[in-house]
């Protein structure tokens, strides 16, 4: 990867073709026309990359692994090459002193001007002991690197919103990344893990236009999160008319019917799953059969959870649904233009035996 930093392990660089590829899917995942896709190739192209230092707290390290190991190659290494990654646990080649030592080196070259990026929640009990980095508490180093940096970037939901180990009963304390930090501003991208799309279109949104993307109330970039699952599920047809898989594996489950009953969470999550696929893959969960658990939303750990019985308050359509709508309307429209075909040939008639009896009169 490219960095300012001899301590980190070089990726080979991305294509050229791979690199307008990249773009363009941040351009469509972003809303951007076609006319904007030069401004962010040329931002991406910039020599002067912003330096990151990447924090990691309470994760399981699945959203650095879903963006280095994409099935599309191209997006992990163009992230990889429009950014300096100054320092990172993971792929850092250095540890101990000299990796702490790069840490101190960074923010403080580049205070308020580098992105500090946030991967794990942080724990909060007794002090924050139950997560420490070169004997520094998560909330020591958070508090330390966040006020410092330009922008914060809170990746997946533990960093968040607390993830999985801030579900009942939260033996540490663990909290999001807003949750802690003011003064800065902090931009959630959940998902567990997120789509590499969301990150990459966040951070090429802020090389363009030199601020982070507008958000919801939560924090998230409205350009993936701006809309509800169930919105853009290619079940959703299934779901208005009434089909649904009432447990896996029977006819409905196999003929893709929606997977509502079974526990799909997509009415109740927003995200961009179904039009931006994890990893520029064919498939997403929901269309191999699997509902949506809502990872993207806050403690759907508890609050989505059990995952497969349905989210109580969802309105279904009622009887056969849209289908049923359609064929009476139908069957009423159809009624209506016999009774005109009916009462036009009964005036057709009439007009004959008149015009008959007229000529016989004649």
């Amino acid at each position: 990867m490219t960095s300012n930093s001899d301590e980190l392990v070089m990726n080979p660089e991305v294509s050229r073709r791979g690199f307008l590829k990249g773009c363009t899917m941040a351009a469509a995942a972003l809303g951007l026309s076609d006319a904007m896709i030069p401004k962010l190739v040329e931002a991406a192209a910039n020599p002067q990359k912003p330096p990151v230092v990447w924090l990691h707290f309470q994760e399981c390290t699945g959203c650095t692994e879903s963006l280095l190991r994409a099935s599309h190659p191209d997006i992990g290494r163009l992230i990889l090459d429009i950014i300096s990654l100054d320092y990172h646990e993971t792929v850092m080649a250095a540890a101990g002193h000299q990796a702490e030592e790069q840490l101190q080196k960074t923010i403080k070259e580049y205070e308020g001007k580098f992105i500090c990026v946030v991967e794990g929640g942080i724990p909060t009990k007794d002090g924050g002991v139950y997560c420490k980095i070169s004997g520094r508490t998560a909330m020591d180093i958070l508090a330390d690197v966040a006020p410092k940096a330009a922008a914060v970037i809170a990746i997946g939901s533990c960093a968040a919103f607390g993830g999985i180990q801030a579900a009942e009963p939260n033996p540490t304390g663990a909290v999001g990344v807003r949750d802690l930090v003011s003064g800065t501003p902090v931009i959630n991208v959940p998902g567990c893990p997120p789509n590499p799309v969301a990150f990459l279109g966040t951070v090429l949104h802020y090389l363009t236009f030199k601020r982070l993307p507008e958000t919801d109330y939560l924090g998230r970039p409205l350009f993936a999160y701006g809309r509800k699952i169930h919105d853009h599920c290619e079940r959703r047809a299934h779901f208005d008319e009434g089909r649904f898989a009432e447990e896996f594996g029977d006819t409905g489950h196999k003929a893709g019917y929606c997977l509502y009953k079974v526990g799909c969470k997509g009415p109740e999550t927003y995200n961009n799953c179904p039009t931006a696929r994890f990893n520029d893959a064919g498939v997403w969960p929901v269309s191999v059969g699997h509902g949506c658990i809502g990872c993207s939303e806050p403690a759907f750990w508890d609050m989505m959870s059990p995952f497969y019985e349905r989210l109580p308050g969802v309105p279904i359509p009622g009887g056969d649904g849209i289908v049923a709508s359609a064929e009476s309307t139908g069957k009423k429209i159809l009624g209506v233009a016999g009774a005109a075909i009916g009462i036009h040939a009964a005036v057709g008639i009439g007009k004959r035996l008149v015009k008959g009896k007229s000529d016989d009169e004649k």
